[in-house]
């Protein structure tokens, strides 16, 4: 009978460790992705401000509400707006900002390929 109870007070205490450690880590990687707005140079992971510390109980209580990360974003996002995304979502007002690194390194790529094809003869 004490191995039941040991079991099941196993059984049950872990899984909601485990649980607590997946909503810190999912609240320290969304807060790692918001930018501080009273900073502007730091996450709110990493600011202390007043600001920073709301924002870090709004994370955390959106997580216990059961809302996922992209949800979490779009929330902050329709009340910020996109400047408050360090790594902002793909979409029609950022697909310039993701395709212009892919750009110039073709472009850059087809210079230097020119360059080494004029050299060669």
């Amino acid at each position: 009978m004490k191995i039941l109870k040991l079991f099941l007070v196993i059984f049950f205490i872990f899984p909601l460790n485990n649980l607590k450690a997946d909503n810190e880590v999912l609240k320290n990687k969304i807060t790692k992705n918001l930018r501080c707005l009273i900073c502007q140079g730091q996450s709110v992971y990493d600011s202390d401000s007043e600001f920073a510390n709301s924002l870090k109980i709004v994370v955390d209580n959106k997580i216990n509400e059961g809302l996922s990360e992209n949800q979490i974003y779009s929330y902050f996002q329709s009340k910020y707006g996109d400047w408050i995304l360090y790594d902002p979502l793909f979409n029609k007002n950022t697909y310039f900002l993701w395709l212009l690194p892919l750009l110039i390194f073709f472009v850059g790529g087809a210079i230097i390929f020119n360059k080494f094809l004029k050299k060669q003869k």
